[in-house]
């Protein structure tokens, strides 16, 4: 149906930059809202951007003011800008798109996650 296809983690020491991206593919009609979610070690998996096809924004407390979120809507894409990490960055991240598909089924998927490693 749909594949999410992340790039760009990978390690980096503190203070330093990372871009995530992500691409949709398949059987796309639209893609509402695209975004990063992380599992940080021992926990649940939170909250770090969202992005609405309008280009409206939403992001986790903890990443304001260091991450910004991105797309473009013709290619189905969403990047994730992360500036100023820290250790406690460290994590899986996974890419979701809310998605309508060419049978008009809407459904909600998620990319297989990437690694961020941030060292102090």
């Amino acid at each position: 149906q749909v594949q999410l296809v992340e790039s760009g983690g990978g390690s980096v020491q503190a203070g330093g930059s990372l871009r995530l991206s992500c691409a949709a593919s398949g059987s796309i009609s639209s893609v509402y809202g695209m975004g990063w979610y992380r599992r940080l070690p021992g926990n649940e998996r939170e909250l770090v951007a969202t992005i609405t096809s309008g280009g409206s924004t939403n992001y986790g407390d903890s990443v304001k003011g260091r991450f910004t979120i991105s797309r473009d809507n013709a290619k189905n894409t969403v990047w994730l800008q992360m500036s100023s990490l820290k250790p406690e960055d460290t994590a899986v991240y996974y890419c979701n798109a809310d998605v309508r598909l060419t049978t008009l089924s809407r459904l909600n998927f998620w990319g297989p996650g990437i690694q961020v490693t941030v060292s102090s």
